[in-house]
């Protein structure tokens, strides 16, 4: 079995594992390890133990560098000397970022161990061309300059502070490295989905939704069971409704097409049928009727008109011709004359065209067409 040890080279940082080799280290010493930057010296964190079989198969050999050596008394103070140029270099840099007028924000320096390379750490908001300002700095410090741009969850992480609970950020404490959180954690748990109370001051969901979301979401599948979309239900997710498109039962995850005419990709945990839109079925199967009964509806029956009796039969006739217009009573769709649907009385008392003045206005006379000057 291989031997490895776990180093961290800042604070909260990311453990890396090295072979410790022959050499006896314990937890709380310091090395100087050989990295992708370059030497480097870092504390142990974690002692000598064996690579566990998970993540060593048989037939594997996974490629964990040697440190070095172990860190002198020369080494701590060279490393401490670092740390002080770190700090003037940090001021060197921010006056070239304001003579060039540089859309960047400045958060932080590192020295390499033997110096080959200063790593200079920004946040921007977008692209932003540091070519003269990587050329002044090399000929400033005469040694290789890489500029890395990070996140705003890095920053927060770079520059500490205090979350809302009160204490100092998990981030910039503990934390290794960062933890996917989604929404569905804050709902899971029950939490107000206000973005100002679930999100920490890096702007981004508070890391902290991870730790207990393990337990709180086998206490939500228990008591709500997973919907499975089908192509062609109407669903409700985080950014708005939409329609399944595809689903793949493998992955348990649907395509939806929103109603913004945008395509997303979403698991079945972060689904949610419409509301409205759910088939109620029956039982047996069978629709159910209304009874009168259940109303105390009483039934009305409207005798239907003697046809023998003609005196019955006029009244019935006359009693609806009279709710009618005139000149609707002969109306018919297949054979209508406007001239015949009207009486004589009625034609009598229609106005005279002659006497109408909107029949007798002169028009207003039409503008010409083109371009005619007078």
């Amino acid at each position: 079995m291989q031997k490895i040890i776990g180093v961290r080279f800042k604070k909260a940082g990311k453990i890396h594992l090295f072979d410790p080799g022959d050499d006896d280290i314990q937890a709380g010493d310091s090395v100087i390890v050989e990295t992708s930057r370059g030497l480097e010296c870092g504390d142990v964190v974690i002692g000598v133990r064996e690579l566990p079989q998970a993540e060593n198969p048989a037939g594997f050999t996974p490629t964990i560098r040697r440190i070095h050596r172990k860190a002198t008394k020369a080494d701590l103070a060279r490393v401490a000397d670092n740390h002080q140029r770190e700090q003037e270099a940090l001021l060197i840099c921010e006056e070239k970022i304001a003579e060039h007028n540089l859309p960047m924000n400045l958060i932080g320096v590192r020295y390499t161990f033997d110096i080959n390379k200063i790593i200079f750490y920004f946040t921007s908001d977008g692209r932003v061309d540091f070519r003269y300002l990587v050329r002044d700095l090399a000929y400033i410090f005469r040694t290789r300059i890489e500029l890395r741009q990070v996140g705003v969850r890095e920053e927060a992480k770079a520059l500490g502070g205090v979350g809302c609970c009160g204490r100092k950020l998990c981030c910039s404490s503990f934390l290794g490295d960062f933890a996917q959180v989604s929404i569905r954690m804050a709902k899971e748990q029950n939490l107000s989905l206000n973005p100002t109370k679930i999100s920490g001051i890096c702007g981004r969901l508070l890391c902290c939704l991870k730790f207990e979301s393990e337990y709180y979401h086998e206490c939500y599948m228990k008591n709500h069971p997973m919907f499975e979309p089908t192509v062609n239900d109407r669903v409700i997710l985080d950014e708005g409704g939409g329609r399944v498109i595809a689903v793949n039962a493998l992955k348990k995850v649907a395509t939806v097409l929103l109603d913004t005419k945008k395509t997303v990709t979403v698991n079945w945990e972060d689904i949610m049928p419409a509301d409205g839109e759910v088939n109620v079925k029956f039982p047996d199967d069978e629709p159910q009727t209304l009874n009168d009964d259940e109303f105390n509806v009483e039934p009305i029956s409207i005798d239907a008109p003697d046809e023998n009796n003609s005196a019955e039969k006029n009244s019935v006739e006359n009693k609806f011709a009279d709710s009618k217009p005139a000149h609707a009573k002969n109306f018919g769709r297949k054979n209508f004359n406007r001239d015949n649907n009207f009486s004589a009385a009625e034609k009598t008392e229609q106005v005279d065209e002659d006497k109408r003045p909107w029949i007798n206005r002169p028009r207003k006379p039409r503008r010409p067409r083109g371009n005619f000057r007078g």
